[in-house]
């Protein structure tokens, strides 16, 4: 049999615990699970999925923690292998790095190559491994709540692979780097250090830490990314400048956290830290242990982000910088960087932080700061007001845009083209998709579904599109768009077609299980 035939072929109907049963859910098109499989087939290794075959050639961390939700779907156990090849390139420290670099891909493919990172020399004192090349800096934790969904997927195929038993320990230690390593501003978050750390690069939230950073010499690097992509669409010379500085002195500090020009406590990079807490007590539960910890951690962590990166006037989550040596406690200070200065709506006035230490909340309002939404344990003050500023002026998702924007249609640095200062993207709507479910939205969550699937569909997998019209921008046949695209086919209240790449066993998982959360955590996996 071909590879479209088997993409297409079906199989036993089974219901699946990622759902919950009650919800009736708007049918999608035959063609678009089959056309997304595709992609997921097109873009596959043999041993991870690289996003696009031609701008990003190797393996992305939270891009394969969001490939192996969808992949599930047709083939648990290339999920499974998504998550294990990328977990075997661990250092030692913990981390977990954000490329796996692919030795057969030309040095000159993808900029910062492997022999910027030297992870097996600088990276060594951290436990980088010798035999694989990676980077040295991290993306947001996805993993441990990608695993358990995959896990759900097929628990018999699971279990007789002793998957959750493998994957566990090192994600236990994957979090307990952050928890740790990364706690720099001391309450309890984690802070990242490089702004693709965060997994929005070029987010006008980062202009105003960015602007203390000397960028290094255009002549110093080459950008390989202009040769696949528009050059209006991607990040500009300058910011890839402070890029290639930031990620250069963190290397050349062999890979030390603490010490660097750029720290910011984020709010989406803390959400999915929770909410893989809570996927990690289920894991744990799966292998007879106790999962009590890891939600008392949660629920701790939930307390603190609200604490300390809610903002009432903004009506969401906003990040903090703890590097601004402008800033002290009790006093306000504006805003700097091309992100709060030009045309249009003054920024909000930054906040400072009553504890020690200096530090401010940045007056940008992007789209991480919305995706906490997702937590089940978030206060039903603080979720109504996300839901509130989603539908208000600066996201106006339902009204003049269909997908959530990643940065505010109002902001002065708003660019509906450049990669993440306007562009919607379809990860972040599949996180506000779920946090709509999870706290009783269920109609705003059906038409964000809607959306995706049918901007997704439109634009053959985009790797995101511009919020009013839906242009598609950056690649086609972008393999977390398609994945994630494939997972939201799902139908909770009716049957699954499952298609087949692998010939793993198969179980049906009562509809009474729900996944990623319990009963305890309000409301099931997604409702």
């Amino acid at each position: 049999m071909d590879r479209t035939a088997q993409l297409t072929a079906r199989s036993t109907p089974y219901e699946t615990a990622y759902d919950p049963p009650a919800t009736a859910v708007t049918p999608v098109t035959t063609s678009l699970p089959a056309r997304a499989a595709g992609v997921l087939e097109a873009n596959w290794t043999g041993a991870s999925t690289v996003p696009s075959r031609a701008l990003y050639p190797h393996q992305w961390s939270w891009d394969s923690a969001f490939i192996a939700i969808g992949l599930r779907h047709v083939s648990p156990r290339r999920a499974q292998t998504e998550l294990e090849t990328l977990l075997a390139a661990q250092w030692g420290d913990g981390r977990v790095p954000h490329i796996v670099f692919n030795p057969s891909v030309p040095l000159d493919a993808y900029f910062p190559s492997p022999d910027f990172w030297r992870s097996a020399t600088a990276g060594r004192t951290a436990g980088a491994p010798r035999t694989l090349q990676t980077s040295g800096i991290v993306q947001p934790p996805v993993h441990a709540l990608a695993a358990w969904l995959v896990h759900r997927a097929d628990p018999r195929l699971s279990r007789a692979r002793g998957f959750l038993a493998r994957v566990h320990p090192r994600l236990a230690a994957w979090h307990r780097y952050l928890l740790h390593r990364r706690d720099l501003g001391g309450a309890g978050l984690v802070s990242v250090v490089h702004p693709w750390e965060q997994g929005m690069d070029n987010s006008p939230c980062w202009d105003a830490p960015l602007a203390r950073i000397t960028p290094a010499p255009a002549r110093s690097f080459h950008r390989a990314d202009l040769r696949h992509g528009a050059a209006g669409d991607r990040p500009t010379d300058l910011d890839y400048g402070r890029y290639v500085r930031l990620a250069a002195d963190y290397r050349d500090a062999g890979y030390a956290d603490g010490g660097g020009g750029f720290a910011v406590e984020d709010p989406a990079f803390n959400a999915l830290l929770i909410a893989s807490e809570l996927a990690l007590a289920r894991i744990a539960e799966e292998l007879g242990a106790s999962g009590s910890a890891r939600r008392a951690r949660a629920h701790r962590l939930t307390a603190t982000l609200v604490e300390r990166l809610w903002d009432a006037e903004a009506g969401m989550f906003l990040c903090r910088d703890l590097r601004d040596e402008g800033a002290a406690p009790g006093r306000d200070a504006s805003g700097s960087g091309p992100g709060s200065s030009g045309t249009g709506p003054a920024p909000l006035p930054s906040r400072t932080h009553g504890g020690s230490g200096r530090s401010r909340l940045l007056p940008e309002r992007a789209v991480s700061g919305l995706v906490p939404l997702l937590l089940p344990g978030l206060p039903r003050d603080i979720a109504a007001g996300l839901v509130h500023t989603l539908r208000g002026p600066h996201f106006s998702v339902g009204d003049r845009t269909r997908l959530v924007p990643s940065y505010d249609l109002l902001g002065a640095a708003f660019d509906p083209h450049r990669y993440w200062r306007g562009p919607a993207w379809f990860n972040t709507g599949w996180l506000l998709e779920r946090g709509l479910r999870t706290h009783g939205e269920t109609a705003a969550a059906e038409a964000l579904r809607r959306a995706v699937l049918d901007l997704a569909g439109a634009t053959g997998f985009a790797e995101y599109v511009d919020p009013y019209t839906g242009a598609p921008c950056g690649a086609t046949g972008f393999s977390w768009t398609a994945a994630l695209a494939l997972d939201l086919c799902h139908r909770p209240a009716a049957p699954h077609e499952r298609q087949h790449l692998d010939k793993s066993g198969q179980r049906v998982v009562p509809p009474t299980d729900t996944g990623t959360f319990d009963r305890s955590d309000r409301g099931g996996d997604r409702g």
